[in-house]
């Protein structure tokens, strides 16, 4: 029997353009030049530095770039995607926006301790500019002012609670600049917050102690389930602006609001548990290099 070519030709026609339109959707909804900007300069730094490590020889973990490079490109990926379109217009689809801004992005990104590869790849007249030293003397103070141990936490927790009143989030859902400042805001916190808490330095090099960064990450976790499970519980829809402008699709108030509520609980705690077990992984490796430090020097 012959094959019915007609047929294979329109199926495989078909399947063209279903994978046209999948594609489609990796494009910007509404392109940010400024975060388009962000995220390849990001890439582009980095791989230029490893390639500059490389050539002298020094190695970079394949974990570390791995885990870089998926962070910034899932900020990319809920800012200058169709995903942002979602996000403008179904609540859970926004807090799982925010989740990637504040939460998942930064955390990968701080985790790779990608700072000396990001400085291989500047080139070499930005890495002497003469007026570096004075702007980080400058920034200096306010750098540490976000990063003090008390202040971290509550600018962390603070930012999900503002962003969350609801005539705030209405306002900043119908205006594309607050909008923007909204998005900004989170990711930037997000990668002190996660900075802070996975600096390599240990206690010794001047780094946060390894028992403040566990007390920092218990202290974020009862907020955001207080916050989570309020959203998620509510009887009333807390977030109208949704129904101003329309849902992307035809899911209950009540239930796409219980999604939200669920992902600004579950998942964003147990990253802060996550955290933890890492800390404690930095806690184990430097008490192991100190055993092998003493196994190699013996006191006499």
């Amino acid at each position: 029997m012959a094959p019915n070519v007609t047929g294979a030709r329109l199926f495989w026609e078909s399947r063209t353009i279903d994978f046209d339109d999948a594609l489609s959707y990796l494009l910007p909804w509404e392109l940010s030049l400024t975060w388009s900007a962000a995220c390849l300069l990001a890439i582009l730094l980095y791989l230029r530095g490893l390639r500059q490590r490389r050539l002298r020889g020094d190695a970079t973990g394949v974990g570390r770039s791995v885990a870089y490079l998926l962070g910034v490109a899932t900020l990319y990926g809920v800012t200058q995607t169709h995903y942002d379109y979602l996000a403008q217009y179904m609540f859970f689809t926004h807090r799982a926006q925010h989740l990637v801004l504040h939460h998942a992005g930064p955390f990968l990104i701080a985790l790779a301790a990608p700072l000396p590869v990001l400085a291989d790849g500047l080139p070499a007249r930005i890495r002497h500019f003469p007026g570096k030293e004075l702007a980080v003397e400058l920034l200096s103070p306010l750098y540490r002012l976000l990063q003090h141990p008390l202040i971290a936490p509550v600018l962390f927790v603070g930012l999900i609670y503002f962003w969350l009143i609801p005539e705030v989030h209405f306002d900043a859902m119908l205006s594309a600049d607050l909008y923007q400042v909204m998005n900004w805001s989170m990711a930037l916190d997000g990668l002190l917050f996660w900075w802070l808490i996975f600096d390599r330095r240990t206690p010794q090099q001047g780094g946060l102690g390894y028992g403040k960064r566990i007390a920092i990450l218990l202290a974020v976790i009862p907020p955001q389930i207080l916050l989570g499970a309020y959203i998620a519980f509510s009887r009333e829809v807390i977030f109208d602006v949704y129904e101003v402008c329309g849902r992307a699709w035809p899911l209950d108030p009540l239930d796409d609001q219980r999604l939200g509520g669920l992902i600004t609980w579950v998942p964003a705690t147990m990253m802060s548990a996550i955290g933890v077990l890492i800390i404690l992984s930095f806690l184990f490796r430097d008490a192991r290099n100190e055993d092998l430090a003493r196994a190699d020097h013996p006191a006499r």
